[in-house]
């Protein structure tokens, strides 16, 4: 029997993270979640920030978990990174963070927003160099706020790290830029796997912040002051948790599948050997990030339980546990349809002081009724989502010539009955949602084939459906 290797995955969600030991043996992956905490922003001064100190100390304290639920002898072959995209750290050449943090939802950056979105010339120019198309939380408009607001940080940064690339250099010791994370930038050359000289000059952004983009798989060095890790490889996985969940994806050869990791956001898109690109594609919104080996992954980001989230935040019966969600989703599988849905593209949904509220104010200007209750809510929002991915699909048919037959779901909208069955109704093709934590594997792959122990993505794609739990939506109704 080959013996069982273990590798670490560190997955760093907006509204929480966990540390995930992965043990691989006789081509199965077994997981053990050893640790999970809050994350969230907190607003001073008017802006939003990241408490680094405190996801670090997670961090280390989730690695000496995982290194103590071993069994005796065993130990940590690696560990792996992912985050969710855009923010970034700034440090100079000791590593040492020159800036607090920002989170991607502050409202610096709707100026910048806004300008770039009513000068088409540079619009156009912008998505033709960089497959991105202009979003509030893009990374090129953070760090053009940021320069032009604080000019004397370009004498005191030296590096711009993403997130997974600055707890990679805190466990490593080792600065690299990692590629499907820095594609969320806005400021990736399309057409290569380097920076876009055209976009950082754009947003008048230092170049020298930045190195050449690894691919995932990188080896970059030993886990360093975690005397439990020793020996253990630091591996630069996908360092952005959607390429990670899509990774996880058992998709079918003939690439006739379309993709959605829900969770926070509904990431909706496909893997491809070229960018989609053109003035539809941008009037579309879509953007082309990148997979860990520097293929694409052209996606739109619909708003997802982001919505019901924020909502139940109003109510004093919010669900606390997997059973009262359930009972919860049961209810509102009972109401009947909305007569009408809402426009999820509305920007109100951002981040509004209240979510409910904000739904409210759109109804309203519709002159629609307001749901009275948690389930009335959660009836209308999972409906909306699906139609919102729905649409996600036919942009995509439209704009890259394709026919999807097929929908997989991973993430936390995988388990919500209501939302994957409102999705297979709206698009009407099959939905497939997997009992799969697609960003914890799709990071363990990337370690397991950097170490050898799988041979490639494909093949470790087909040892993982071998015993994948799943279940199949039908579409309701024709459309």
């Amino acid at each position: 029997m080959p013996k069982a290797l273990y590798s670490v995955a560190i997955d760093l969600g907006a509204t929480s993270g966990r540390v995930i030991v992965g043990r691989w043996a006789n081509h199965r992956l077994t997981l053990n979640e050893v640790h999970r905490f809050p994350n969230g922003f907190h607003t001073l001064n008017g802006h939003d920030y990241w408490d680094m100190g405190t996801l670090w100390h997670e961090v280390q304290a989730g690695l000496r978990q995982a290194a103590g639920s071993l069994p005796r002898g065993a130990k940590i072959a690696s560990v792996g990174v992912d985050t969710w995209g855009v923010d970034t750290a700034l440090v100079n050449d000791a590593g040492r963070l020159v800036f607090p943090v920002h989170a991607y939802r502050d409202a610096r950056t709707q100026p910048g927003l806004k300008r770039l979105g009513n000068t088409r010339a540079a619009l156009a120019r912008v998505y033709a160099a960089t497959g991105i198309p202009n979003v509030f939380y893009n990374t090129s408009l953070q760090l053009e706020e940021l320069v032009a607001s604080c000019p004397a940080i370009e004498d005191l940064a030296t590096r711009c790290l993403f997130l997974p690339d600055y707890f990679n250099f805190l466990l490593s010791g080792r600065m690299a830029n990692e590629l499907s994370i820095a594609s969320t930038s806005q400021l990736i050359d399309v057409h290569s796997t380097d920076w876009s000289r055209a976009a950082l000059d754009h947003f008048r952004i230092p170049p020298q912040w930045f190195s050449k983009p690894i691919l995932a798989g990188t080896k970059l060095g030993r886990v360093r002051n975690l005397p439990e890790l020793a020996g253990a490889q630091v591996i630069a996985v996908p360092g952005h948790d959607t390429a990670c969940a899509y990774d996880a994806m058992p998709a079918s050869p003939d690439g006739t599948d379309l993709y959605i990791s829900s969770g926070t956001w509904s990431l909706v898109g496909f893997e491809s050997a070229t960018p989609v690109l053109g003035a539809e594609a941008l009037a579309a919104r879509i953007s082309n990030e990148r997979i860990g080996d520097g293929r694409y992954r052209p996606l739109t980001n619909v708003i997802g339980l982001w919505l019901l989230e924020g909502t139940l935040k109003d109510f004093a019966s919010r669900p606390a546990n997997d059973r009262e969600w359930a009972a919860l989703i049961a209810a509102a599988e009972k109401l009947a349809a909305p007569a009408a849905l809402l426009d999820v593209t509305d920007p109100a949904f951002t981040n509004p002081p209240s979510m409910r509220a904000a739904i409210d104010a759109q109804l309203k200007r519709r002159k629609l009724a307001a749901p009275r209750n948690p389930a009335g809510y959660t009836r209308l929002i999972c409906d909306s989502l699906g139609r919102g991915h729905a649409d996600a699909m036919r942009s995509f048919e439209t704009m890259a010539g394709k026919k999807f037959r097929r929908i997989l779901i991973v993430g936390g909208g995988s388990k919500n009955r209501l939302l994957c069955q409102a999705t297979a109704d709206a698009a009407g093709i099959p939905v497939v949602s997997f009992a799969l934590e697609g960003t914890a594997v799709g990071n363990l792959a990337s370690q397991l084939i950097a170490l050898g122990a799988v041979q490639d993505l494909a093949t470790f794609r087909r040892h993982l459906n071998a015993d994948l739990k799943q279940r199949e939506y039908r579409p309701r109704s024709a459309h």
